[in-house]
């Protein structure tokens, strides 16, 4: 009788398995990412994107994209409005300047803060940085792509671009997302995090 329940409890969880298709991702990263994707009240798929949705595609981690950064303040810069892909406009201000090298080669980015964002509650130290590669269009979105950063106690920040990702508009139209401003190009292909979204 033991061993019947037993088949019967394994037969069920089997059935329950199949139907429920685990998200793919070999970090936490990508899998936090894919599970966010794949939640209806998360996620900036559309409807027909999101039903048969089982993971974003990523390029492999790298560690070589997982630098350390002198970050090199700027306190009195002024408020502008940075362009999205609507008529909005995004109040920000270059945070600073953050320097780093990847494969032997120094390199230089903005990172931004957002005049709104810093008021809400868990973001008030949130930094933004978009960015450009030669990957763009090909490999990753035409667009850019962001990472989230967080202010450092002192001038060192880790920056990781395996963590970079889509803007929503990359998935739906209907998103106002920062055109990312073209002093933050890198004239390298970055392949790290989330590569271009394959419509079906």
């Amino acid at each position: 009788m033991k061993k019947n329940i037993f088949l019967l409890v394994l037969a069920s969880t089997l059935g329950c398995a199949q139907d429920k298709q685990p998200l793919v991702g070999e970090t936490d990263f990508q899998r936090e990412l894919n599970a966010e994707y794949k939640d209806a009240t998360k996620s900036p798929l559309k409807d027909k994107d999101r039903k048969d949705f089982t993971g974003l595609d990523f390029f492999k981690f790298d560690s070589i994209y997982v630098v350390s950064a002198i970050l090199k303040r700027s306190p009195d810069s002024d408020w502008f409005d940075m362009k999205t892909t609507t008529s909005r406009v995004s109040k920000e201000r270059v945070f600073g300047l953050v320097s780093f090298k990847i494969n032997h080669k120094r390199y230089q980015l903005n990172v931004y803060q957002g005049q709104d964002l810093i008021k809400k509650e868990g973001f008030e130290d949130y930094l933004f940085l978009p960015f450009i590669d030669n990957t763009n269009g090909d490999e990753s979105y035409g667009g850019g792509r962001y990472i989230d950063l967080r202010i450092p106690e002192d001038d060192i920040i880790i920056i990781d671009f395996n963590k970079a990702y889509n803007p929503y508009c990359a998935y739906n139209e209907k998103y106002s997302c920062p055109i990312v401003p073209r002093v933050n190009y890198l004239s390298i292909e970055v392949k790290a995090g989330v590569k271009a979204f394959r419509k079906h």
